[in-house]
């Protein structure tokens, strides 16, 4: 069992030999730990530790907190529908209602260290505008957390993500819900959910940066997006952490002509984009906080195994090294091998 050290309990027992990054034995297998050896722990810079299973207490205590987490999302997935069609109907929505949904969960999610668990609690099979504006604005929340934005910010960009699709609410039905390929009529039809967004949300009184997110969060920084085809320059610091949220959510959902792809192969895509067309610092952000999360996970292998990631390769972030039952296999070596999916 892999915690983060936040959320180890006095009387853990660790399952394994703990090793600093740089290779010092820091604390031995079968230790109980307590507050002096959390902080020792914390000191090495270690963020995840194997334990042995808990007692039932402990283990209820953690399915509880899975189960509130799935409350929380299905009650906030609920809220938004009001809310778009609140501006379906009005071309407004209620601010107040978006505060009183949003901000009871982010502050369930300052809790939460491990993100990629997360993310993997929030996949659906049916996934909609609903669930993946969630998805989006709880995703913009942690990496504008990463790159050190204060609670106040943090808040307003997981909001912007909350919203950033909210112009949808005027696409017709037959476009958003069409199983087939859009012609090109429909398809500008669809873009124009940009400009919709930030007219209803600058006509629901609320501030410029939010509906310049709404606006902006299909803009890339080489200007091959739109509606505007802007540059760098132009598009907001707020928009460009929800591109990155948008995009990297976007791509681990199964649409069509597009089967849904792994975490691990989802964010070598959005790595790759960060050299021109997304930011190249939110991107490094998502990257180097969620690769040493998918440490100690469950993975498919690309040739149908299954292993546990044991260590990511610093010169190839995305050719970790996985134990297949007794057997270690080094990814950056066996280049044909590749990590297909995390399993929860």
């Amino acid at each position: 069992m892999k915690v983060h050290v936040t959320d180890l309990k006095h009387g853990d027992c660790l399952l394994t030999d703990t090793f600093n990054s740089v290779g010092l034995h820091v604390l031995p297998k079968r230790t109980v730990v307590q507050r002096e050896e959390i902080t020792i722990l914390i000191r090495h810079k270690i963020e995840y530790v194997d334990i042995e299973p808990r007692t039932i207490n402990h283990a209820e205590s953690g399915n509880g907190l899975s189960h509130s987490l799935n409350d929380n999302f299905d009650h906030t997935i609920q809220n938004y529908e009001s809310i778009f069609l609140e501006a379906l109907a009005q071309g407004s929505f209620t601010q107040t209602m978006v505060d009183d949904t949003l901000q009871p969960l982010l502050e369930t999610l300052d809790a939460q260290k491990d993100v990629v668990s997360l993310l993997l609690l929030l996949e659906r099979d049916d996934i909609d505008t609903y669930h993946h504006s969630l998805q989006v604005g709880l995703l913009s929340y942690y990496i504008a957390a990463w790159l050190g934005h204060s609670k106040e910010e943090r808040y307003e960009i997981s909001r912007a993500g909350y919203l950033h699709d909210i112009g949808k609410s005027q696409v017709p039905l037959s476009i958003l819900n069409k199983a087939g390929v859009l012609t090109p009529a429909e398809e500008e039809e669809l873009k124009r959910h940009t400009t919709y967004g930030y007219d209803i949300i600058r006509g629901s009184k609320m501030d410029e940066k939010t509906a310049l997110v709404a606006l902006q969060h299909h803009e890339f920084e080489d200007g091959t997006g739109y509606p505007n085809q802007i540059l760098k320059n132009e598009i907001h610091p707020y928009t460009e952490i929800v591109t990155v949220a948008n995009i990297y959510m976007g791509l681990t959902t199964s649409r069509l002509n597009q089967p849904k792809q792994g975490l691990v192969a989802v964010l070598r895509k959005v790595h790759e984009m960060g050299f021109g067309k997304l930011n190249g610092t939110v991107v490094q952000a998502l990257t180097g906080h969620l690769l040493p999360g998918f440490v100690g996970k469950n993975v498919q292998l690309s040739n149908g195994e299954i292993g546990t990631i044991v260590m990511n390769n610093p010169l190839d972030m995305f050719k970790p090294l996985v134990k297949v039952d007794n057997v270690f296999k080094d990814l950056s070596r066996e280049r044909s091998l590749s990590v297909e999916e995390i399993i929860l």
